[in-house]
């Protein structure tokens, strides 16, 4: 990976304009800028979108990412620009901070600037989580919390970033990775809007590895008859992970929970938990990783009850290892909406009936004609999230942006 220096905007060269038809495969590379917060797979689900789109888009653009972090194991390695905020500044400044940096580094020099922060710098902005002012001016509140969000400098920072990334703009497009946050964005900046949906992707892997499997499987001594629950989350206990130690707690001991991403809330409420004892042995925990493949081939299933999700790529990449998945129903987990029950997978009428996520698992583990349904239903929607058809969704979104830029030409 190679870390550039920070593009001077005084001194970086004017591109020329592109037409709409140079956005799209075959044609002259564009000059993209992205920007995110952190750069890699080992972050989470939103962090892994930004890398494998940009993994396809570099295939045929020239990629610079602007980003506080790039992880050093990810596999994809393009020019970095590192925009580190200061020190012990409360969060709610750093992501201003990083706001007007990021604006700054980018004003100049790129066709197109494609963000996943909330701030003002991009062409292309795209919308992982629920808007803060659906958080803020929608939802149901208090009255003094509502109150007091009008007082806190938290809270107006982050509404004023996120009205300044959504201002309707020439050249500029909003998307949303899932059509639960556009119906948030609609009924936070009106109904009349139009929010492109570009849910993740997903990379099919080679063929399996047994061997892989068996050695994983070893490594935590699970036995040819061990059912093995998978859960990958960056924060287990968003993803759902009180829920699953519930219904595990109420199967057979041969049934098994493999949690990757164990952070310190996890591993100290696994300890806690009235359920503690009867999963002595049970549970094994795996911090955060860069490689979760092994993971998924040592699996049986895949558990996602989660509490907020606006998509979920962790189910739809277990989908793509052909694991049998269980998972919260919309509005809890967008990907649902992706899905039919017992068809694609198992949808759960609540995130935490933590009963229903135990019968589903004991259901797939005993019922081999549902377990292989579901994995045909699970490859059905693989198939239809490939990413090349989202960069290719992308492209489109540029061209368009760029043909509303002053001086484009309509290519006609």
């Amino acid at each position: 990976m190679s870390q550039s220096p920070n593009p001077d905007p005084e001194t970086r060269p004017e591109f020329e304009h592109r037409t709409p038809e140079s956005a799209g495969a075959g044609a002259a590379p564009l000059r993209i800028a992205f920007v995110v917060d952190r750069f890699g797979n080992r972050y989470g689900g939103a962090e892994a979108y930004g890398v494998e789109l940009m993994r396809e888009l570099a295939q045929r653009h020239d990629i610079t990412v602007f980003a506080r972090e790039y992880d050093p194991a990810c596999g994809l390695k393009l020019p970095f620009v590192a925009l580190k905020s200061p020190r012990g500044l409360p969060s709610w400044l750093r992501v201003l901070s990083f706001a007007v940096r990021a604006g700054r580094a980018t004003r100049q020099g790129f066709d197109i600037v494609h963000s996943h922060m909330n701030g003002y710098c991009g062409n292309v902005e795209v919308v992982h989580v629920t808007p803060v002012r659906y958080n803020w001016r929608v939802r149901e509140l208090p009255f003094f919390k509502r109150f007091m969000s009008v007082l806190s400098p938290r809270v107006q920072t982050y509404l004023r970033l996120e009205a300044a990334r959504l201002r309707q703009r020439p050249g500029h497009r909003v998307v949303g990775v899932s059509a639960l946050i556009v119906e948030q964005l609609r009924q936070a900046y009106g109904g009349n809007r139009e929010f492109p949906v570009v849910p993740p992707g997903v990379t099919r892997p080679g063929a399996a590895d047994g061997a892989l499997r068996i050695a994983t499987r070893a490594r935590f001594e699970y036995s040819a008859r061990d059912w093995v629950c998978l859960l990958v989350a960056r924060n287990p206990m968003r993803k759902g992970l009180p829920t699953v130690l519930k219904a595990l707690a109420a199967l057979p001991e041969r049934y098994k929970l493999l949690v990757i991403g164990a952070n310190a809330a996890a591993r100290d409420y696994l300890q806690k938990c009235p359920e503690q004892q009867r999963l002595a042995g049970r549970v094994a925990m795996v911090a955060e990783t860069s490689d979760v493949a092994p993971y998924y081939l040592a699996a049986d299933v895949y558990v996602h009850p989660t509490l907020n999700d606006s998509f979920g790529m962790a189910p739809l990449e277990a989908m793509s290892y052909d694991l049998p998945v269980v998972l919260s129903p919309a509005p809890w987990c967008g990907f649902a909406q992706y899905v039919e029950h017992e068809r694609n997978a198992l949808v759960l009428s609540h995130p935490e009936a933590h009963d229903e996520l135990a019968a589903g698992i004991e259901r797939i583990a005993s019922d081999g004609s549902l377990a292989e349904m579901l994995r045909a239903g699970g490859a059905a929607v693989v198939d239809r999230h490939s990413w090349a058809e989202v960069a290719r969704r992308y492209e489109a979104l540029y061209a368009q942006c760029l043909s509303e830029k002053p001086g484009a030409t309509s290519g006609e």
